[in-house]
C-alpha cells in the first residue's frame, strides 16, 4: 500500500522527476506550480484514495458478515444509492435554499449519512423478520432502484446548475474532495474504523448465526446498533465526497478471504482496510493513466470477482 501511495503521488499528466516530489512532500525548493500539482492534488488523490478504499471495503465485509449473505455490500444493498438520494436531495435543493459555501461540505455528508442510515434501517428491520437471505438481497435491490427512480424525478425537476454538479458528482471522482470536505471525510472514516474494530468479536460470533451469538452471551442489538453506525459513517462519507463507487465492498472482503484463507475478522477487519486502500489507489493510477472514470475501473476489477463468488457458491450448492 505504502509504494502504491507513492506511485499514485508520481504518477499524472504532468512529468515530474522523483527528487522533485519528495522535495514538494518534504517542504524543499521547488516551484510552486510543482507544490501545487504535488501537494494540492496528487496528494489529496490518493489520501482520499486510501480512506475509500478502506471504508468501503470494511463496510461491505461488515454487511457480508451481518447478513450472511455473500453478495451484500454498500453498492449491492442499496446503502450507497440511499446516501445518493440524501446528496441529490441537498445539491438540488441548494439553489433554493441559498446555502452558505462553509456549511456545504457538512450538509452533503450529513445528507449522505441520513440517506444511508435510513436504507440500512430498513434493510436492518426487513432481516430481522426475514431470515432468507436471498430475499433481502431483492429487496435491497428493490430499494436501490425505487431510490435511483426517486432521484431521477428529483433530476427533472431541478435547476440546470444543481443538475449538473449532480451529474458530476454520479460519475465518481476521487480529484473532486477539497480540503474542507477533506476535514469531514477522515475523521468520519477513522470513527468508523474504529467502531469496526470494536465490532471483530461480535462479528466473529455472527459467523454462526444470531441463535448461537445470543447463546454466547452477545448483545445482538447493541451490535446490530454498531455495525450500523460503522457502515453508516463509512459508506456513507465515501459516497457523499467521492461519489457511488460500486464493487469495492463488494469484492474486496472475498480478495482477502481467499489470500488469507481466514474467517477470523481480527485477520480479515485489518486485511480488508490494506487490500481495499491498495485496490482503489491501483484504480486511481490505472483511471490517471488512460484517463477513464473510477468507476468503470473499479467495475472491471470487481465483476470477475462477483462472478467467481457466484459459481462457486452454485457449485457448493
Amino acid at each position: 500500500m505504502a509504494l502504491l501511495f507513492i506511485l499514485d503521488i508520481a504518477l499524472g499528466a504532468v512529468s515530474i522527476p522523483p527528487g522533485e516530489v519528495w522535495k514538494a512532500l518534504t517542504g524543499g525548493d521547488v516551484p510552486p506550480t510543482t507544490r501545487a500539482i504535488v501537494i494540492d492534488i496528487r496528494l489529496m488523490k490518493a489520501i482520499v484514495a486510501v480512506a475509500g478504499g478502506a471504508a468501503l471495503s470494511v463496510s461491505g465485509l461488515q454487511m457480508q458478515t451481518l447478513f450472511r449473505n455473500p453478495l451484500a455490500g454498500p453498492y449491492v444493498l442499496g446503502i450507497s444509492s440511499g446516501a445518493s438520494l440524501g446528496v441529490a436531495l441537498f445539491i438540488l435543493a441548494s439553489p433554493f435554499l441559498a446555502i452558505p459555501q462553509w456549511l456545504s461540505a457538512a450538509g452533503v455528508a450529513g445528507a449522505a449519512w441520513i440517506g444511508a442510515a435510513a436504507i440500512l434501517l430498513v434493510i436492518s428491520l426487513v432481516g430481522h423478520r426475514i431470515k432468507d437471505i436471498m430475499v433481502i438481497l431483492i429487496l435491497g435491490m428493490m430499494f436501490s432502484s425505487g431510490v435511483s427512480a426517486v432521484v431521477q424525478i428529483l433530476q427533472y425537476m431541478s435547476h440546470e446548475d444543481a443538475l449538473k454538479s449532480f451529474v458530476i458528482w454520479t460519475m465518481g471522482s476521487l480529484g473532486d474532495v477539497t480540503p474542507t470536505q477533506l476535514w469531514i471525510l477522515l475523521p468520519a472514516v477513522a470513527a468508523g474504523l474504529i467502531m469496526a474494530v470494536a465490532a471483530i468479536k461480535p462479528l466473529n460470533l455472527l459467523l454462526f448465526g444470531e441463535e448461537y451469538a445470543v447463546t454466547m452471551g452477545l448483545d445482538t442489538r447493541r451490535a446490530r446498533t454498531l455495525l450500523f453506525i460503522s457502515t453508516t459513517l463509512l459508506a456513507g462519507s465515501v459516497t457523499a465526497f467521492c461519489g457511488p463507487i460500486g464493487f469495492i465492498g463488494l469484492a474486496i472482503p472475498h480478495v482477502c478471504r481467499m489470500l488469507f484463507d481466514d474467517a477470523d475478522h481480527g485477520v480479515l477487519v485489518p486485511a480488508t482496510m490494506i487490500t481495499g486502500a491498495s485496490v482503489l489507489l491501483i484504480c486511481d493510477i490505472i483511471s490517471k493513466t488512460f484517463t477513464l472514470p473510477i468507476n468503470s475501473i473499479t467495475a472491471m476489477l470487481g465483476i470477475p470477482v462477483v462472478v467467481w463468488v457466484v459459481v462457486k457458491n452454485s457449485a457448493r450448492s
